[in-house]
């Protein structure tokens, strides 16, 4: 029995979000409205409130179909190397064109779980940060992977991926953010 709580699972379900998912992907989440996104996938707000639950019900979901994406690239073993060697090659995808639609929703998404961390924002900011620490903390050697250093090192790796990326999606300037990427993870490379 589906309850209000639990929106019916289907393929049409899938199949709008999928294109909800790319909508916001070009249009981003902030301020988005049930009849122009409706009018967007072919669908209307009654149906997407019932296959959704909910306005907020729909946000999670899209939420969720970021994390996926994300999960994809986290899913794909870190290589060896370290925190560093790791950061270098996910930079490669973070810098790729065709994930800019992503990476605008993820900071959108990311800041309002900063700003509004209730509803369907609740968490999304922490579970990113432990998505990545923890694929960084894959690519280092198990025997470190607890220490101190190790966590710093991971940290540090993470916090310039991120800034990078912040800058890349401001400027648009691949090449000076993989030059800086590069200056800044190449020696901690060489360290570990």
């Amino acid at each position: 029995m589906m309850s209000a709580a639990s929106p019916p699972e289907s393929a049409r379900r899938d199949e709008l979000l999928e294109r909800a998912y790319e909508y916001v992907l070009a249009h981003g989440l902030a301020g988005i409205s049930l009849r122009p996104l409706a009018a967007a996938v072919g669908s209307s707000p009654r149906v997407l409130l019932f296959l959704f639950g909910s306005k907020d019900g729909l946000v999670r979901a899209l939420l969720a179909r970021a994390r996926a994406q994300e999960t994809e690239l986290l899913a794909r073993p870190p290589g060896e190397g370290g925190a560093a060697a790791a950061g270098l090659r996910v930079w490669t995808w973070l810098a790729a064109d065709e994930h800019r639609g992503l990476l605008r929703l993820w900071v959108e998404s990311y800041a309002r779980s900063l700003i509004d961390p209730v509803g369907p924002w609740d968490e999304f900011a922490r579970e990113t940060v432990d998505d990545w620490l923890a694929l960084l903390a894959a690519a280092q050697p198990a025997s470190i992977r607890e220490t101190e250093a190790a966590v710093a090192e991971r940290t540090l790796v993470l916090a310039v991926l991120r800034g990078a990326m912040l800058d890349l999606l401001a400027t648009g300037d691949r090449e000076r953010t993989t030059r800086a990427v590069r200056d800044c993870l190449v020696p901690l490379r060489r360290r570990s």
